[in-house]
């Protein structure tokens, strides 16, 4: 039908005749993927902060790849050989966090209490880090805000499913290699 008054991208009342095209958000992760049901061997996981991105392997076998935000300048993850030395799935920030009342609101948001002094009152609430595989000092990997570059104060922040994958699959004494 070739009729110029009909255009696929027509506007109707009750919206658009086709539909429009999902629109990518700026950090949309086609990237990340878990493929190690079922394989087995002994886990590692490397970490490449110049790609912000981890590869877990399985018996040296590649099983999974994230997307990550790493730590921003000032901040910067540390790169070496690691090994996972705790879990905690629902691990809190005692550094990092926010100033809130009695009732849970906000009286000062991203704060680290090392240097923002707490205002009378306050309560310190720190930050949630769901899946927290710690590999050194107060360095983990992490579910987090994954902005597209590194934005961290040094953690490896993931998606929560990559987090929560990798989490399934570590133990303590999983070795991590953080890269350049």
């Amino acid at each position: 039908m070739n009729d110029p008054r009909y255009s696929g991208e027509t506007v109707y009342l009750g919206g658009f005749k086709t539909q429009p095209k999902e629109q990518k958000r700026a950090n949309y992760d086609d990237v990340s993927y878990w493929d190690g049901n079922g394989v087995s061997g002994s886990p590692s996981v490397r970490i490449s902060v110049s790609e912000q991105r981890a590869y877990f392997y399985k018996g040296g076998e590649l099983v999974g790849i994230s997307v990550l935000s790493t730590g921003r300048e000032g901040h910067d993850t540390p790169v070496g050989n690691y090994k996972i030395i705790q879990k905690d799935i629902d691990h809190k920030s005692s550094m990092y966090g926010d100033y809130v009342d009695r009732d849970g609101g906000i009286i000062q948001k991203d704060i680290d209490n090392t240097k923002d002094p707490k205002p009378p009152g306050a309560i310190y609430d720190g930050a949630r880090m769901p899946f927290f595989m710690r590999i050194t000092g107060g360095v983990g990997m992490h579910e987090g805000f994954l902005p597209g570059y590194p934005a961290s104060h040094g953690c490896i922040r993931m998606p929560g499913f990559m987090a929560q994958k990798f989490f399934e699959n570590v133990s303590v004494g999983t070795p991590v290699v953080i890269t350049p």
